[in-house]
């Protein structure tokens, strides 16, 4: 007899289906094909284990699994359950008449009870997009699955629970979502906040610029004047993700086997923060099982890389491609995956090896040659990439205790997304929400200028000797500040605002 169940293979974040055949008939042998690794070769032990815990047994007969189409590696444990079910629907010890209705994935203990699984949100998507009626998970990987509201999704502890389901003797009930429970009580988590922050107007301006347009921002100062914990606060003032920005990036996450079984999806903007140690390949992703990384980790959020010149010049060339793109493309022999990354750049980093060059009270030790040595590590084309360059000064310590009130991260994000609000209207027929996405056709339709402003931008180019992508990141900013203060135009002082924040484009970081 064959029966044939359905499951998925995991391609990047997103998911392929895979059909599961069983075909039972006189003989005694076990055959597993369909291009499966090892670990696909090893359920035989585990399913045969697992039906003899549950008082079930292995067919006494030659038994073929085909694996279709032969020509994706099949990897992993979870085509266990579907295996399974196939065989015991092939031997008669369970109903076979619902299981084309659903995607069937789980890895099975040798007790009979089902692990947890990588990548369920991608499976269920795929089993919504092809006309599954539903997806059967295990219970700890079933939660993130459920906010897709039209399809059912069943969380299963056992294979006893699996079968007595397609038996009809004890039907489950599908898992609830909790997407909007979640997003209710967002903002009464515990959270670092701008008000705490003494001083430092300038750079708490250029944050919620940044904020409001998702640019990229680096920080550059001396140690402990405050840019980690500025950085720290910048999700804060960030909108909180959408439903379609939730799923995407729950997707990458749940694929990546960092989603909390207790969260139907992830809720709270990301804020990675590797350490300068990291590796290529986990910054930016890859691996014989591609894999996303750093970067498409941070995807809608925020991409955090602390001491900015102390990360290899391999691993920092790699961020320019992503940051033009908005996406990571890991190649291999055979096929290529293309990975989210849609991220916010922060960085920041010391002026010198000591870190007080330009400081207003200490002097610095460092040679000439030394700074320029350390501050080559950070390549023109990655800082080229970045929209504003802001200087951090140390805050006074008479300024601590004077007890002045500082803007909360509530009301900055307040002012952020009504900032984001125009954005949107404004480009909504061009399928971006933010004007750091704009192209150059669109920014010259968004970003026209007076012939006031456009001879201060020029003068400026001119003077600072500016590339033709700064151009275009000053026009972008330009507009950002022109969004925050409600304007239709670009005045004159958006664009002089925009120019300060080039600082690295000027002499006096080269000039020592």
């Amino acid at each position: 007899m064959l029966v044939k169940t359905h499951g998925c293979a995991l391609h990047g974040v997103d998911a392929i289906g895979i059909t599961v055949e069983v075909h039972i008939d006189s003989g005694f042998k076990f055959y597993l094909v369909g291009l499966p690794d090892n670990a696909v070769k090893e359920s035989q032990r585990r399913i045969e284990s697992a039906l003899k815990s549950i008082g079930l047994k292995m067919p006494g007969k030659r038994i073929t699994v085909n694996l279709a189409p032969a020509d994706i590696r099949k990897e992993g444990s979870a085509y266990d359950l579907g295996i399974a079910l196939g065989i015991l629907a092939a031997s008669g010890q369970v109903k076979y008449n619902q299981f084309g209705q659903y995607i069937i994935m789980g890895e099975l203990s040798l007790d009979g009870s089902l692990h947890p699984l990588k990548g369920s949100l991608s499976m269920a998507l795929l089993a919504l997009n092809k006309g599954y009626r539903g997806i059967v998970l295990p219970e700890a990987s079933a939660r993130e699955a459920s906010v897709l509201t039209e399809l059912e999704v069943f969380g299963a502890k056992n294979l006893s629970q699996v079968l007595r389901h397609f038996n009809g003797e004890e039907k489950m009930t599908p898992i609830k979502p909790e997407y909007n429970t979640i997003h209710q009580h967002l903002n009464n988590t515990d959270e670092v906040d701008f008000s705490d922050v003494v001083g430092q107007e300038g750079v708490k301006r250029a944050m919620e610029i940044a904020a409001a347009g998702g640019h990229n921002i680096l920080m550059i100062g001396p140690p402990g004047a405050g840019k980690t914990m500025l950085a720290k606060r910048l999700p804060g003032i960030l909108p909180k993700l959408e439903l379609d920005e939730s799923i995407e990036t729950t997707k990458i996450h749940s694929v990546a086997g960092l989603v909390n079984q207790n969260m139907s999806t992830l809720v709270q903007r990301p804020f990675r923060h590797p350490h300068h140690t990291v590796s290529d390949v986990a910054l930016v992703g890859g691996g014989g099982n591609p894999q996303p990384g750093e970067i498409s980790l941070a995807h809608n959020g925020v991409l955090f890389l602390d001491e900015l010149p102390e990360f290899k010049r391999s691993a920092l060339e790699v961020l320019r491609q992503p940051m033009e793109d908005r996406k990571i493309t890991i190649s291999r022999a055979k096929f290529a995956v293309d990975f989210p990354a849609n991220f916010m750049l922060v960085a920041s980093m010391n002026p010198c090896p000591c870190g007080f060059f330009n400081h207003p009270d200490k002097k610095c030790i460092c040679p000439d040659r030394s700074i320029q040595r350390y501050l080559s590590r950070v390549s023109g084309p990655l800082l080229d990439r970045i929209d504003l360059h802001i200087e951090v000064s140390p805050v006074p310590i008479r300024e601590f205790g004077k007890g002045r009130k500082n803007d909360s991260s509530i009301e900055i994000r307040a002012r952020v997304i009504a900032a984001r609000q125009r954005q949107r209207y404004r480009l909504r027929k061009s399928n971006i929400k933010t004007n750091v996405e704009m192209s150059r056709g669109l920014i010259n339709v968004h970003c026209e200028l007076d012939l006031s402003a456009s001879n201060l931008l020029h003068q400026a180019v001119d003077r600072l000797g500016l590339s033709a992508r700064a151009y275009d990141k000053i026009l972008k900013v330009s507009r950002t500040i022109a969004d925050l203060a409600a304007s239709e135009s670009i005045q004159c002082e958006h664009i002089a605002e925009a120019v300060q924040y080039r600082s690295l484009d000027r002499s006096i970081w080269f000039s020592s």
